[in-house]
């Protein structure tokens, strides 16, 4: 039993100093910021809150002005954890559903997912306390850039017959889709989390006797078909 313990405890202390040394290269890779680039890029950061929060014409200013800290110090804590956590921190592996290599995106996802839970809930508790649930979807939306909206509008465009049952599971996963990728912080590590849901809600329709890979190629059929349609008949028109 000892000679277990002894063993377990070197292992234990290789992967200790393993972890210290990638964050270590990590941070060599990512110096800090002069105190100029770090004020210019809060300033930045203040100035999309403001903006942000400026479009919900709230008519209050003190509210507006705890809103808008409330967004910018969740805005500031994302960009931080995800310049100071490479995606080189996750180990090379596979995709356990699909077997594929592990992507520099994948691992970036996994890497960002393990910020803390409680800069989260600051958001949405901060969010909650002066807002209500209409104009906290529309802070949600400034962050993914209306892809709840967007996503939606496909679905019906591709499935002309959606039913109101199977438009209230799409419209829940977008949602849930939306929240989970507010802390993330760009446009390409937003559009992956929507992608997990997307994929849910396709494997939704196919549950629900729709075939979605069929749906999706009549649409692009119909597509294709109505840009010939529209050239010919401008060309026929000159």
């Amino acid at each position: 039993m000892k000679k277990l313990s002894m063993a377990g405890m070197v292992l234990a202390a290789t992967l200790m100093l393993a972890t210290t040394s990638r964050a270590q290269e990590t941070t060599a890779a990512n110096p800090a910021p002069t105190a100029e680039a770090q004020a210019k890029a809060d300033a930045e950061v203040d100035k999309k809150a403001t903006d942000w929060v400026s479009s919900l014409n709230l008519n209050d200013t003190e509210k507006q002005a705890r809103v808008k800290e409330v967004v910018a110090t969740h805005l500031k804590a994302i960009r931080d954890w995800n310049n100071s956590h490479s995606y080189e921190a996750v180990p090379a592996g596979i995709n356990p559903e699909s077997g594929k290599p592990l992507s520099t995106m994948d691992r970036q996802i996994i890497i960002n997912s393990s910020l803390p839970k409680s800069v989260h809930e600051n958001l949405m508790t901060g969010l909650r306390k002066d807002l209500n649930e209409e104009q906290v979807e529309a802070v949600l939306d400034k962050y993914t850039i209306g892809k709840v909206a967007f996503n939606l509008a496909g679905y019906k465009a591709i499935v002309p017959d959606l039913t109101a049952t199977e438009e209230a599971a799409i419209l829940t996963n977008l949602k849930q889709a939306r929240e989970q990728a507010v802390d993330f912080k760009n446009i390409k590590q937003v559009s992956a989390i929507f992608e997990i849901y997307k994929t849910k809600n396709e494997q939704y329709l196919n549950n629900n006797g729709r075939n979605w890979h069929q749906l999706f190629k009549a649409y692009v059929d119909a597509t294709k078909a109505k840009k010939a349609a529209d050239a010919a008949a401008k060309k026929t028109a000159q």
